[in-house]
């Protein structure tokens, strides 16, 4: 329980900071909010698989949040939707490692 409250604190923290720097004015570059969010939440979702998607959710509630309260816009909810696949992806991943019998 312990690791995944942990887990889910660096996501929401994460977040924010995302979040933070995306809803800049003269920030304009999608990809570098993109990247930063597939490999936090895949990180996050291999090192937690048994919480990815609250990690996923955690992490990207704060951009959509952010840039709602903004700029009145819903288009950062495709943020919330990258962030969840990339974590329950890293999830699988991470289930997949540790059910794996050692060689």
């Amino acid at each position: 329980m312990g690791g995944s409250l942990a887990a889910g604190a660096i996501a929401l923290a994460i977040g924010a900071g995302i979040g933070y720097v995306d809803s800049r004015p003269t920030w304009d570059d999608t990809g570098i909010t993109v990247g930063a969010l597939v490999l936090v939440g895949g990180l996050l979702g291999y090192l937690r698989p048994h919480s990815s998607w609250i990690t996923g959710l955690l992490l990207g509630i704060p951009v959509l949040v952010f840039n709602y309260m903004l700029h009145g816009n819903l288009q950062s909810l495709a943020a919330l939707v990258v962030s969840l696949i990339a974590a329950v992806l890293g999830g699988l991943v991470g289930k997949t490692v540790a059910s794996t019998p050692p060689a």
